[in-house]
């Protein structure tokens, strides 16, 4: 059980506002240790094989009181805490789950960053972001809009620190000449460079660069869903996660975690290729034609993985047109309150202001040709 560190108490609750946990018996307010606490001291250079927390490790089939539930309206997968609820609703399509619709559940994460931005701070945000699109949004949004069923929900992705090198190989040009041929029609410019060889190594670290471990979210299908949304609301304070409370799932729900270490390896490996190029950028700005890489090699020395859980205020709207149905979604960081998502658009509306401002235009160019004349 999760006790009050003061009275002992099990009745937890989480206070997004604040980010902490509260004893509903006592009152006594705390967070549990942040995670970098234990490594803050640690030499990222020094790092080598691969690290791996308990939330990260490959995920057990055991269930316990933590429990994955699929749900019927949309299939995804919602985790809970039995020891305080024994149903939960979904924050994706808000269908209400049971347990008798239970799965094998993944990993415990190793850290969770709570909550800092409250339900109606989250709202506000949502009524903010759907408001500034009103004048196109399809008139069944607008009536339907509830803003208040803003849920909150956990985000698995894992946190990984890094010792990497990089090589990249490639040819640079660096012009000499510049000169014009021809005349009229035919008229043409043409270069002199000099071509070059180019090869540059670095080393470089990389800490708690997220990476997202729900397979369902990472591989997503546009054509029913726009919850791509999420990754729209990076970065996340990750340096300020706690370590793992189930207290702070109470009243929230969360997606499971569905992909180990060995699956999310080439999606890092893309990500540290990418830190790399950037990284060496500088060092080519003397190729004033610039530098098309052609061979690239990253090698990881050491990592550290780390599963978290990141906060979600989301908000889903379903809309039909013509028997296709999609789900519409608005993000809130939980954290830091960036906003991003979709609305269902009004076709007939977004022509007629095409129509409007077409004519507005047209009157104009009018007005000039007879002040012209």
């Amino acid at each position: 059980m999760n006790r009050c560190p003061r009275c002992g108490a099990t009745d937890i609750s989480l206070r997004a506002s604040a980010g902490t946990l509260i004893c509903l018996f006592c009152r006594h307010e705390w967070s549990e240790s942040l995670l970098e606490e234990a490594s803050s001291a640690e030499d990222l250079t020094q790092l080598q094989g691969t690290t791996v927390g308990s939330g990260a490790a490959d995920i057990d089939d055991a269930v316990d009181a933590v429990l994955t539930m699929k749900c019927a309206g949309c299939g995804a997968e919602v985790v809970i805490n039995t020891d305080q609820q024994m149903a939960a609703r979904c924050h994706w399509c808000r269908h209400v789950l049971t347990v008798n619709e239970q799965i094998p559940n993944g990993a415990v994460p190793d850290a969770v960053l709570p909550f800092r931005v409250s339900h109606e701070d989250a709202v506000g945000k949502v009524k903010e972001f759907a408001g500034k699109r009103r004048l196109f949004a399809h008139r069944g949004f607008v009536r339907e809009f509830s803003p208040e069923n803003v849920v909150p929900v956990y985000m698995p992705y894992m946190v990984v620190d890094g010792n990497v090198s990089a090589d990249v190989w490639g040819v640079g040009e660096i012009e000499t000449k510049k000169y014009t041929r021809g005349s009229g029609n035919d008229k043409k410019t043409y270069y002199d460079a000099d071509i070059y060889n180019v090869h540059r190594h670095v080393d470089f670290t990389v800490d708690d660069l997220t990476l997202e471990s729900s397979g369902r979210r990472a591989h997503l299908d546009t054509a029913v869903n726009t919850n791509n949304v999420i990754n729209a609301i990076l970065p996340f304070d990750t340096e300020n996660a706690v370590r793992w409370n189930a207290s702070y799932l109470n009243g929230v729900t969360s997606e499971k975690r569905d992909q180990d270490v060995a699956e999310l390896q080439p999606a890092l490996e893309d990500q540290l290729l990418s830190i790399g190029r950037s990284e060496v950028a500088d060092s080519v700005r003397s190729y004033g034609r610039g530098v098309r890489w052609e061979k690239e090699r990253v090698d990881v020395h050491g990592t550290k993985w780390v599963a978290m859980y990141l906060p979600v205020w989301l908000y889903s709207y379903y809309h039909e047109v013509g028997g296709k149905g999609m789900v519409h979604y608005i993000a809130v960081n939980g954290r830091t309150g960036e906003t991003m998502g979709s609305i269902p658009v009004s076709h007939g509306r977004l022509l007629l202001a095409a129509l409007t401002v077409g004519t507005v235009f047209e009157a104009l160019a009018v007005a000039y040709l007879v002040v012209g004349a």
